[in-house]
């Protein structure tokens, strides 16, 4: 543990089960991607999530957490973050983030995406997702030794801005994991304190939310559920990553993330794979 807020900063071997665990989160979302067709109800969907969590020896984060009644949140069209997995049917063209976590040995993976249902969703509804996935990137990539937290928020923050006119939540952040779903720091998707410093060892999930309209949001009856205000439709990209003595390492991304760190001349620095 280190600073204040006190932050859970990790061991090589700590690090390597939170691997293990990310690469359930990793793997189940690209069983998702291939299983979301029209037609579908979200309660399928997470029984297929289940399905593989629970195959691959983990334990679903989201299950039974504060309540929480499903092992995946499944949310549409102008839902942000959180919606309950039941009996809604995906329809062609829609927009769904699916958010999903999973625990080995104690520790945690969390990583959500964003799929266009079908054989695709509006031009703008493409981009905005687009922008939202590539903000995260920007985020992870500007992630260095000695930085701050801050630096990430900046970078997600201006890389959605450069993209057009888009609202960024503010009301829900990104995060620090380990041997909890949520630990300090909070990570924003936008400029405002500079936050801890980073540091080897320190896990963090990034994740913005990106909308069509207003940044606003409100939280439906069923106390979960978060929509944007004014109905416009949101997207939703996360990973967890860490940082080593020699870059970052996506524990989520089944290549680390390599391609996209790579990409944007970021130090890559996985301690396996």
């Amino acid at each position: 543990m280190l600073g204040r807020p006190r932050l859970e900063i990790k061991t090589p071997e700590q690090l390597l089960l939170m691997r293990r665990a990310g690469l359930v989160v990793g793997r189940t979302l690209e069983v998702l991607r291939a299983t979301v067709r029209p037609g579908i109800s979200t309660a399928e969907l997470d029984a297929v999530a289940e399905d593989s969590i629970r195959g691959a020896g983990a334990v679903p984060s989201f299950q039974g957490y504060q309540g929480f009644p499903a092992s995946i949140c499944a949310s549409v069209n102008d839902e942000v973050v959180h919606g309950i997995p039941g009996s809604r049917v995906l329809a062609e063209g829609d927009l769904v983030s699916i958010d999903c976590g999973a625990i080995v040995e104690g520790w945690h993976g969390d990583a959500a995406i964003t799929l266009a249902v079908g054989a695709g969703t509006t031009p703008e509804a493409a981009q905005l997702d687009r922008v939202t996935e590539r903000a995260m990137w920007d985020g992870i990539a500007a992630a260095r030794t000695g930085g701050r937290v801050g630096d990430i928020s900046r970078a997600v923050e201006g890389s959605v801005q450069g993209a057009g006119h888009y609202g960024i939540v503010e009301d829900y952040t990104g995060h620090g994991i380990g041997t909890a779903m949520h630990l300090a720091p909070d990570v924003p998707n936008y400029s405002g304190p500079r936050g801890p410093r980073l540091v080897p060892g320190l896990a963090l999930a990034v994740e913005p939310m990106v909308t069509l309209g207003t940044h606003r949001t409100r939280v439906l009856d069923d106390d979960w559920t978060v929509v944007t205000q004014d109905g416009a439709w949101a997207a939703h990209h996360e990973h967890t990553f860490v940082l080593t003595e020699h870059g970052a390492w996506v524990l989520t991304a089944l290549d680390g993330g390599e391609a996209q760190l790579t990409a944007r001349g970021a130090p890559f620095g996985p301690l396996a794979d």
